[in-house]
């Protein structure tokens, strides 16, 4: 093991604990409670923080379980992947509630999620 396996190996833990903890929240809080916490919200059919928190917790769960057990891992770089294109409509989503701020942290989940992607590809 080599200081870019270990490297890779700490970015994909943070990503997927930071992952699966947000999307968790999103599928598991009622409508109501996330719309007081995220204005994006409201602007989204009801369906839509579900699918996106599932969506995260896939991810997540597919950036560690796969190069972990060895079964089908190039579903490491693919789920990096989604998650970066994932992380493009958060910011793009907070660009367009005027809330730049906000979309800096999807911002660098989304590069890390690049890095791991292209990291574990080769």
């Amino acid at each position: 093991m080599d200081y870019s396996d270990i490297g890779l190996w700490v970015v994909q833990g943070l990503l997927a604990f930071a992952m699966i903890a947000s999307g968790g929240m999103k599928a598991a809080t009622p409508r109501e409670k996330l719309m007081t916490r995220m204005a994006w919200v409201a602007g989204f059919p009801t369906w839509a923080p579900v699918a996106i928190g599932a969506a995260e917790v896939a991810g997540g769960t597919g950036l560690i379980l796969p190069w972990l057990t060895g079964i089908v891992p190039v579903l490491t770089p693919v789920a990096g992947a989604c998650l970066a294109i994932l992380m493009v409509g958060a910011v793009k989503v907070h660009a367009d509630h005027s809330d730049l701020k906000g979309g800096i942290p999807a911002g660098v989940l989304g590069l890390l999620c690049i890095i791991v992607a292209v990291g574990r590809s080769l």
